[in-house]
């Protein structure tokens, strides 16, 4: 018996869903209303059912998108990307790591729903125009116009520089023995003078309602971590494609994702919201 297309091309469905939405959770929704759409087409009749399928992710994405917009506006403090534990295979696709980083995702936040959509199926997923235009409901040339918006938007915005792998890993795990060992000057050492310390705790935990910037006041802040913690651990994992950190404060966890320019920090992004850590135990699969 062959296999059910939507099986087939899951994990590529709910890549496209988590890179429009930032949220796991979110995109297994969509992938849950997108499954019972699909139950009721006639698959006989669709010719190329990853195209179609896709299309079909990404308008549920969009609606699901606009209504997410609306309620991230009341979110109290910063709101950060869900973190997704992953293999050290999501990076060997380059792009598709880039894409799907705590950093990029954060970007994508600033677009609009459209934009996003239109991006994301374009300059990642390498969609036709034609076929993003039926996604999203706009016409081709519409959608040319928004890609080159989106890209320049994103591009203007995006950390600039991209460090290998062994080097973001070799400084994470110095970040994270700094954190540990409640370090104050080795912080200070690791972390660029105009570093952006950005948390999330969506008004359930302890979290800065908003970004705090420079290395005297973030290496202060983290190295107090250490001293009010009673058990603390750090765990250097993947995230999101690239190396990055696992805190587990007093069995309460975190997820530490960092911008390296240069051998040391620019920015650090914290995951405290507890709804958004459901995804550190079993690695996502993610696909282009």
């Amino acid at each position: 018996m062959t296999e059910d297309p939507f099986v087939t091309h899951r994990s590529l469905l709910f890549t496209v869903a988590y890179e429009t939405l930032g949220s796991a959770a979110d995109a297994e929704d969509v992938l849950q209303e997108s499954w019972l759409r699909w139950a009721d087409v006639d698959h006989a009749q669709v010719r190329d059912p990853r195209a179609y399928l896709v299309r079909l992710v990404t308008r549920q994405a969009l609606n699901r998108l606009r209504t997410l917009s609306r309620r991230r506006e009341e979110y109290v403090g910063e709101w950060l990307p869900e973190p997704l534990l992953t293999s050290p295979d999501v990076a060997e696709d380059v792009e598709l790591a880039e894409s799907v980083s705590i950093a990029m995702l954060t970007v994508l936040e600033t677009l609009g729903p459209t934009e996003r959509a239109v991006f994301v199926l374009r300059e990642v997923f390498e969609m036709p125009y034609g076929d993003i235009a039926e996604a999203t409901g706009k016409p081709a040339a519409t959608v040319r116009q928004i890609a080159r918006r989106a890209r320049e938007h994103v591009a203007a915005r995006r950390p600039r520089v991209r460090v290998s792998r062994s080097e973001q890993q070799a400084v994470v795990e110095r970040f994270l023995l700094a954190l540990r060992t409640g370090q104050l000057q080795e912080l200070m050492e690791v972390m660029a003078p105009d570093v952006v310390l950005i948390t999330d705790g969506g008004g359930i935990v302890t979290a800065a309602l908003a970004p705090i910037h420079g290395a005297d006041v973030v290496a202060e802040i983290l190295a107090r971590v250490n001293r009010v913690v009673t058990d603390l651990e750090t765990t250097a994992v993947w995230l999101n494609g690239e190396p990055a950190g696992r805190i587990d404060m007093d069995g309460e966890p975190a997820a530490v994702s960092l911008v390296v320019d240069g051998g040391r920090v620019t920015r650090v992004y914290v995951v405290r919201n507890p709804r958004k850590l459901t995804r550190l135990e079993e690695p996502a699969e993610l696909t282009r």
